[in-house]
């Protein structure tokens, strides 16, 4: 048991070091962390789209062409197993909100690295796999790792109020654009033939691992958060103990105590941030039918390995093109008419996808359209994320976030499940086209109705 005089040299020390940081110079480190922070956009970015981007090939080679568990499947059936499977590393994904939630006790900068590395891990995993066992391993780091936001909370911690969005938005298309290394990689390591998939997750791989590197010697803790430790530290030790005991005696679920259960009390005490939280649930439902299949949906339209690759280009030139231009659009006319214009581009290019790949368009046009409708939804579902966080105190806002991220797993479940029955029934694009827009329409409609604008929010006002 630790005396009350080691805790306090302890603190104190902590306390010394959390000042050291507030003496950076604030211009100069600035600039280092929003290279940073766009380094791991681009992992992020690459490591969320990967597996989806050569989705046909490793199904062809797990399930038609070689027999799972001692039997041989069709293209849709084993690409539904492979999406009941997957649903099963968002079990890990309850996981996940425990862990951000760490960020509010030990800070930004570890979960930051540990995350970073964690995605870098996965993909190696993957490169090497052997077989469809070893790909889920992987598989499961990387979903457990990709969605830790970590470097959202860093920008909107360190950027200036009247600029976040602008801020946050180059950030994101910078990461976006960076996509475009998959089918570069593509091009160079695959060419014609699917087999060659693992090749590709080897480059992202390294560049994570360098990427660990540099958060660990140049990344340092947000501005607000080492001010709001170094005051919460600076109160004598005794009387946080105190206040701790008569919470405890007294069972007050107090908002400002950090820790999942608590962000999900907070969320739901609040009737903005319980609409914000039911929309965000339905508008998650459509994620697998607007991420995951627009690969296969391609292939089995009768596109060829190379026509894919051509149409891939384009996705994320048209993505972080619109999602550059939803800063300026959010700053100005708010986060509500960002997220609602955003949900109609989304169902507008998801519909012309569709008659795209039906009636043989331009690979290079099919991909722009995908490239529209995956960055509006995409645009519209980081601004509900944003919102969030807009709305939260900073002692409890990585709780929130985590508790936000373990909330609409419902609506991931929910939208797995339609989607493997849908295509079991439809063609993929039918089912996935349906799902999108009775999903993305009704979120849209609650959202835009129910929901309370937050532009210009300042984060560290907020009780």
């Amino acid at each position: 048991m630790k005396t009350i005089e080691k805790i306090n040299a302890q603190e104190s020390r902590e306390i010394s070091r959390l000042k050291k940081m507030q003496t950076r110079s604030s211009s100069k480190y600035f600039f280092v962390l929003l290279m940073l922070i766009a380094i791991v956009n681009i992992l992020d970015e690459v490591t969320s789209n990967l597996t989806v981007t050569v989705q046909s090939s490793f199904i062809t080679e797990f399930f038609v062409n070689n027999p799972f568990m001692g039997k041989f499947y069709t293209y849709e059936d084993g690409l539904a197993l492979h999406s009941g499977i997957g649903v099963f590393s968002y079990v890990l994904g309850l996981f996940t909100p425990f862990y951000k939630a760490l960020a509010d006790k030990w800070g930004r900068k570890p979960l930051f690295a540990i995350s970073t590395l964690g995605m870098a891990v996965g993909l190696l995993v993957i490169n090497l796999s052997t077989s469809y066992i070893m790909f889920l391993v992987g598989f499961a780091i990387i979903s457990f790792f990709m969605g830790h936001d970590i470097q959202i909370i860093y920008i909107l911690e360190e950027a200036p109020d009247k600029h976040r969005a602008k801020i946050y938005s180059f950030l994101k298309s910078f990461g976006i654009l960076g996509v475009i290394l998959i089918p570069a990689l593509r091009d160079a390591l695959m060419g014609d033939d699917p087999t060659k998939w693992r090749n590709i997750f080897l480059v992202p791989s390294l560049i994570g691992f360098v990427a660990v590197v540099l958060v660990l010697i140049f990344a340092k803790d947000t501005k607000v958060f080492i001010g709001e430790r170094i005051q919460y530290l600076s109160r004598p030790y005794e009387e946080r103990q105190a206040e701790k005991e008569i919470q405890k005696q007294q069972k007050q679920a107090q908002r400002n105590q950090s820790g999942v259960f608590n962000g999900v009390k907070y969320i739901f005490a609040n009737k903005d941030t319980k609409m914000l939280i039911i929309s965000h649930i339905i508008f998650d439902s459509a994620m697998p039918a607007i991420a995951l299949y627009f690969e296969s949906s391609m292939h089995r339209a009768g596109m060829s390995t190379a026509e894919i690759t051509k149409a891939l280009f384009m996705v994320p030139v048209v993505y972080g093109t619109i999602t550059f231009l939803s800063g300026f659009i959010a700053d100005k006319l708010g986060r509500k008419a960002t997220v609602t214009g955003f949900s109609i581009t989304c169902v507008i290019g998801y519909t012309l996808f569709v008659v795209g790949i039906l009636n043989g368009w331009e690979p290079y046009l099919i991909g722009s359209l995908a490239g529209l409708y995956q960055g509006s939804y995409w645009i519209g579902r980081d601004y509900m994320n944003v919102m969030m966080t807009e709305k939260v105190p900073t002692d409890i806002r990585a709780s929130v976030v985590g508790a936000e991220g373990l909330l609409v797993i419902i609506g991931l479940v929910v939208g797995y499940g339609l989607a493997i029955v849908g295509m079991m029934i439809l063609p993929i694009w039918w089912a996935c086209l349906a799902i999108s827009i009775s999903e993305v329409s009704i979120a849209a409609i609650m959202f835009a109705l129910k929901v309370k604008e937050t532009k210009g929010a300042n984060l560290d006002d907020i009780e």
